[in-house]
């Protein structure tokens, strides 16, 4: 029996889910990288690095190379750094309209405030 495309669409981006593996596929963006300069960059436990690239490579979103004793890792395709790409400009966009929505909440805070204050201010004004 196949597998839903939505099904299959979620399993993928469940396989996305975890951030050194996103950061791991932002490096690799520009080229091959060797597990070395991957290890420096991240800053994580090399068994850790491991079972991420393990993870990413089963999927088929990476290739392992070897050259002599070094290990580096590819993109499997130009798709992935396009994906990544279009989450950067939706991430932006929220959080362009989260900053604009913080503003206009803090604005209306400083006005609110301001309107108590008046309202404050009247009411503790002496009775003629």
């Amino acid at each position: 029996m196949q597998v839903p495309l939505y099904q299959a669409k979620a399993e993928f981006f469940r396989m996305l889910g975890h951030p050194v593996r996103i950061r791991v596929l932002e490096l690799l963006q520009n080229g091959p990288v060797p597990v070395r300069e991957l290890l420096n960059e991240i800053e994580i436990e090399p068994s850790n690095l491991s079972q991420q690239l393990a993870v990413l490579r089963r999927s088929g979103i990476v290739v392992s190379i070897r050259d002599g004793s070094t290990v580096s890792y590819a993109l499997a395709g130009g798709d992935v750094a396009e994906l990544l790409r279009a989450a950067r400009r939706i991430l932006t966009e929220l959080l362009a309209g989260q900053s604009e929505l913080l503003a206009e909440l803090r604005h209306a805070d400083t006005s609110e405030l301001s309107i108590t204050n008046r309202t404050a201010g009247k009411a503790l004004a002496p009775m003629e």
